[in-house]
């Protein structure tokens, strides 16, 4: 006799956060859920009749708006992946923002004092990895708890920050450091970029379905994979569009993707990134399977290091100047570390993906964005913001006690 198995609400969540696109889809949903709100938040009859061009622009869903959207939303996202690789350990960096603050000052004294631009960028992006590193070794070899390393780390960089900017802001005017930020592609090769991108991705999707199918594993349905790459397509076409509609694509968008496709193909697609995952789900059986527990640890925050330095640069690029309000002294760390629990990294380690941490960045920086256009005070944003990142770390401790329990 069969029986009927009856799932219960947690044991659902549980399950569709354990699928390939568990994660990805609620984000997704949440993302539109904001957008169509601010899109019909502001009702568009205000806007015409004795209303002029330029207030027009300034529609929530206007190609402007998103242009200016992707871009603010651009360097909580650089942290936020980084952040994201830490968190897959169960650790957490609480100093990346400062972090990133250190290396965009340092990054505008030695333009100041005639450093090239490249090299500058070079020697930044070093320092960021020793700062990263010093941190993980306290972490792994020391000992000490990672959130006492960087919560210490976050009140001596921010000290280091003003010892760098004694008057607190340095502007920033090396053309290499401004391009990336100014530098935007023809719409010719916005065009080019995105179909290959959806060809990239047709070919990995349809790779990964011959390689179950010579390994004898269950494939996913015609129907499914074909669904997968016909949105990504729209998605990715429909970017380019809005994009090109006001400017073009940034260049610091295309780095941005770049830098994410290379992190995200090390923790998903090497051994080294599967060993984060085997060391966040379960620390003592990595350890006695062979995996370097301590090295690994180390690595992880010297890539949030890394990360937090690309950061600076694109923030001190974005801005035309280095300010510690910018970096150290506003939301910048709370806001990188909500967009990677709000894409579905678990605070608890083992889950996440830094695709999705790039998701979380676009769902804060589109509730502030949209708060903003919608004349709220700065109470409300945080107020929101906090609710949330509230909710997702309670969808994550749900589906979690749903896994222990069974």
């Amino acid at each position: 006799m069969q029986h009927e198995h009856k799932y219960s609400f947690i044991d659902r969540l549980r399950m569709m956060r354990e699928t390939r696109f568990g994660a990805f889809v609620p984000v997704l949903l949440a993302l539109a859920a904001i957008w169509a709100y601010f899109g019909l938040a502001v009702p568009l009859w205000e806007y015409w009749g004795d209303a002029d061009a330029e207030s027009i622009r300034f529609i929530f869903l206007s190609p402007r708006n998103i242009y200016n959207l992707f871009m603010q939303s651009a360097l909580i996202a650089t942290l936020a992946v980084g952040i994201t690789v830490v968190l897959l350990l169960g650790d957490i960096d609480l100093s990346a923002a400062a972090t990133a603050g250190v290396c965009a000052a340092l990054l505008g004294v030695l333009v100041l004092a005639g450093v090239p631009g490249p090299i500058a960028c070079l020697i930044v992006m070093a320092v960021g990895i020793i700062m990263g590193t010093a941190q993980g070794i306290l972490v792994a070899y020391v000992g000490i708890p990672s959130f006492v390393v960087t919560l210490a780390g976050l009140l001596g960089f921010q000290g280091l920050m003003q010892k760098i900017l004694p008057t607190g802001n340095l502007n920033v005017s090396d053309p290499f450091v401004r391009g990336f930020a100014r530098v935007l592609l023809s719409d010719t090769l916005g065009w080019a970029l995105a179909i290959a991108c959806v060809v990239v991705f047709a070919w990995l999707n349809l790779r990964k379905q011959t390689q179950r199918k010579a390994r004898g594993l269950e494939l996913e349905s015609h129907i499914a994979v074909w669904g997968q790459i016909a949105f990504f397509g729209a998605l990715m076409l429909a970017t380019v569009a809005t994009l090109n509609a006001y400017r073009s694509v940034p260049l610091l968008i295309v780095l941005l993707m770049a830098i994410t496709a290379l992190v995200g193909w090390v923790t998903t697609s090497t051994p080294y990134g599967r060993s984060i995952f085997s060391v966040g789900g379960n620390p003592e059986s990595a350890r006695r399977v062979g995996m370097n527990v301590k090295r690994i640890r180390v690595s992880a925050f010297a890539i949030v290091g890394l990360m937090a330095a690309i950061g600076g640069i694109f923030g001190a690029s974005r801005f035309g100047s280095v300010s510690y309000t910018a970096f150290a002294g506003g939301s910048l760390l709370l806001e990188s570390i909500g967009a990677a629990v709000i894409g579905g990294t678990s605070l608890f380690g083992g889950r996440g993906s830094v695709w999705n941490a790039i998701l979380g960045a676009l769902v804060i920086g589109s509730l502030g964005n949209g708060l903003d256009l919608s004349g709220a005070s700065a109470a409300d944003k945080l107020m929101f913001s906090g609710a949330i990142l509230l909710l997702a770390v309670a969808i994550d401790a749900v589906s979690r006690n749903g896994t222990s329990e069974r």
